[in-house]
């Protein structure tokens, strides 16, 4: 009991100097995934204990930016959760249509797998020429692949799998060259793409928008932090503006609950009312 509460009095020492040295707030991120987090880190970066980290990442930006990976854990796929993008398809696009130009914003786009699912979606419906995607995360290693928008060829069977799942309307093939090991998507797919470090917990609105999708990254967050960021995409969406969260996340028994409707449910699809 003892050394459990000395480890949580480190972990929060060390999110404090993180925040004091860096400006990376992890203050209010869920405790036990932050227990996970740090102690996996430990073994990576040779520490042996959390007190010791953290006087090397005062110290060492570097060694800053090594642990921000475990912290942030940068873990996508294309269309993951096949039925949740037929039903942006399906439910969400024609109502999008109705629009004369379109903003979305993903927030936490990690390595940029579900940008370039929702930009194919977009093409395929004929909408992306008119769409402006503000993709953002904390990450800025993250953040620099998702602007290369190259993946390793092993994953392409599952994408596949699940882009055509997703009513897909031509081979995902289309939309990649094969090289070196690697899928290399189009570069056009981003040309209607900004890619930008934002951080939920400390950062402001900055666009209105008509779709805010943040899939998979609330539930790493506590209430407070929660609540905070269903209040930046309620301040960013336009009136009737689509928010999409992930399959085990949910804006009921949030401060904002009573602001939204859900439009599917079972796919996480509310609307703002």
């Amino acid at each position: 009991m003892l050394h459990e509460r000395s480890s949580e009095i480190e972990i929060r020492l060390l999110i404090e100097a993180i925040y004091l040295k860096y400006s990376y707030d992890f203050r209010d991120y869920s405790g036990a995934s932050l227990k996970r987090r740090v102690n996996h880190a430990l073994a990576q970066l040779e520490c042996r204990t959390i007190s010791a980290l953290q006087e090397r990442i005062i110290h060492d930006p570097a060694a800053f930016m090594q642990l921000l990976q475990y912290l942030t854990i940068p873990v996508s796929e294309m269309f993951r959760d096949p039925g949740h993008f037929l039903s942006i398809r399906n439910d969400v696009v024609p109502l999008l249509r109705t629009y004369p130009s379109i903003k979305v914003w993903i927030a936490g786009c990690s390595t940029g797998e579900e940008v370039y699912s929702i930009a194919i979606l977009l093409r395929e419906e004929g909408l992306l020429d008119r769409t402006i995607i503000y993709a953002t995360d904390i990450n800025p290693t993250s953040l620099d692949r998702a602007k290369q928008g190259i993946y390793a060829l092993e994953n392409i069977r599952g994408y596949t799998e699940n882009y055509q799942k997703a009513g897909g309307k031509c081979s995902l093939s289309d939309y990649y060259t094969a090289a070196y090991g690697h899928a290399i998507f189009d570069k056009t797919l981003r040309e209607n793409v900004t890619f930008a470090d934002h951080s939920l917990a400390t950062d402001s609105v900055f666009s209105e928008t008509q779709l805010v999708s943040c899939r998979n990254v609330l539930i790493y967050f506590n209430k407070k932090l929660q609540d905070r960021a269903f209040g930046l995409f309620h301040e960013s969406l336009c009136h009737r503006g689509f928010l999409v969260l992930g399959s085990k996340e949910t804006l009921d028994f949030s401060a904002y609950s009573d602001r939204f409707e859900a439009l599917v449910r079972q796919e996480r699809i509310y609307r703002k009312t």
